[in-house]
């Protein structure tokens, strides 16, 4: 597996999970305590967590379909997505076990 499927595959859990929180807050904002202008904020912020979120489905699908994970580990990293802070969290991990991998690998598709 190529580093950069993983590298991808971060930075959309980032992305995803940074716009999840902004999301949250932007409806706590609206529907609690009525703040003017978050409306049209938690409009915005949805409608990009939407797309950007089907782009994260992509490429966690992709990493876990190259890493060879079971379905059950595929729908729990694709699901991290729809849980605010649970991206961070499940990146971290996916990261943790998937780096070793990745560096055994590369000597053996260096160029010399």
């Amino acid at each position: 597996m190529k580093r950069s499927v993983l590298t991808r595959y971060r930075i959309m859990a980032y992305v995803t999970g940074v716009l999840l929180v902004l999301l949250t807050l932007g409806v706590i904002a609206k529907y609690v305590l009525d703040i003017d202008g978050a409306s049209g904020f938690t409009s915005v912020v949805g409608i990009a967590h939407g797309w950007l979120y089907i782009v994260y489905l992509v490429f966690a699908f992709d990493l876990g379909a190259k890493a060879k994970w079971p379905v059950k580990r595929q729908i729990w990293v694709l699901l991290a997505g729809t849980v605010p802070t649970a991206a961070f969290f499940v990146e971290r991990k996916v990261t943790r076990e998937l780096e070793p991998r990745i560096t055994e690998e590369a000597p053996l598709t260096a160029k010399v």
